[in-house]
């Protein structure tokens, strides 16, 4: 009998890619909770759904709700039975976490809560899988890369956030025996994604000869740096990890039972290195200018840094960054209706 998955914030930019990957790698039918609001779009759903059969487009439904409320009975009986959830909704945006933090604390933390107290009272559900974020962990000096259990030290409040969300996770996987996991990822790029993102930002500006602003040190020497990883090479680790037997895995030396895990890019790219990177692939000069950024937007990070050989271990690993980020951006100049912002 074919599986059935819940995935929260399916019409948003990585839980779309998502979508198409469990439709071109399985036949399990998927239900997308989505509340559409400036991150969900459903014309980015739209397209990657559409580019099935029509038979795997019946394999998507789509719900709305507005995770800031509970699920009510009407709700969940139109979800049905579910055995994998997969909680991406978010407010993901850190300038806007730093200017209404309380909306944050809405969305990441009740949010979670709501779902999570459904997820419960599931009889089915074989995994719960939290998506959180690199920037739980707070900056990372050089030569440092966190692994999953290293001390958190959130420095604005969409990390803070997703830090609480965790915790919750953590809580109702000791206190219920909820089957959960949490994964960790950097930033993520892609098709589709929302115009102010940096790599379709520069996509954009070097298209139209304009200055690319590049956040970096006090001194404006020193470039900050990601572990960028495609949204596809996302969706790939998060079904590995839906289909690996993570029951069979000890809890760590401390006894904590609630397996995290790291999604790591596998190229470090400074942003000056990748602004560069763009303008080479489209010919064009690079005109940017070096800011200090952590000066003029407080709660931005020069470095973040994740260690993932606990999933190398384990036998995923992902593509080149440089390889996708060359697919993307031509991808993104032939399609540039997702530049408008």
């Amino acid at each position: 009998m074919s599986k059935k998955i819940l995935i929260t914030g399916g019409a948003g930019f990585i839980a779309h890619h998502v979508v198409g990957k469990i439709l071109s790698s399985t036949d399990w039918e998927i239900v997308t909770l989505d509340r559409l609001d400036f991150s969900g779009n459903l014309n980015r759903l739209n397209e990657i759904v559409t580019s099935f059969s029509e038979e795997d487009r019946k394999r998507v439904h789509v719900v709305h709700h507005d995770l800031k409320a509970e699920l009510n009975p009407e709700v969940s009986s139109t979800i049905g039975k579910i055995d994998y959830i997969c909680h991406l909704a978010a407010g993901s945006h850190v300038d806007r976490s730093i200017s209404f933090p309380l909306e944050f604390v809405m969305d990441n933390v009740v949010g979670t809560a709501h779902i999570l107290d459904y997820a419960r009272k599931l009889d089915s559900l074989e995994r719960f899988a939290y998506f959180s974020t690199d920037e739980v962990f707070g900056p990372a000096p050089k030569g440092i890369y966190y692994k999953e259990n290293d001390r958190y030290n959130s420095t604005n409040p969409y990390s803070a956030t997703k830090a609480g969300a965790e915790e919750l996770v953590v809580a109702y996987e000791n206190t219920y025996g909820l089957p959960s996991m949490i994964t960790h990822t950097m930033n993520v790029f892609g098709e589709r994604q929302n115009a102010e993102k940096y790599i379709p930002m520069v996509i954009k500006k070097v298209r139209d000869s304009e200055v690319v602003t590049v956040h970096a040190d006090a001194q404006k020497k020193i470039a900050g740096s990601r572990h960028y990883i495609h949204a596809e090479d996302v969706a790939n680790a998060l079904l590995f990890l839906l289909e690996y037997d993570i029951s069979s895995m000890k809890p760590d030396s401390t006894g904590a039972k609630c397996q995290k895990f790291n999604i790591v890019g596998k190229n470090e790219i400074d942003n000056l290195e990748l602004a560069q990177f763009i303008a080479k692939v489209q010919n064009k000069e690079l005109k940017y200018e070096m800011v200090d950024f952590h000066s003029q937007r407080p709660g931005h990070d020069l470095r973040y840094s994740l260690d993932g050989t606990k999933m190398a271990e384990m036998g995923w690993k992902p593509e080149s960054a440089y390889n996708r980020l060359e697919s993307t951006i031509k991808w993104t100049l032939k399609n540039d209706r997702w530049l408008l912002l």
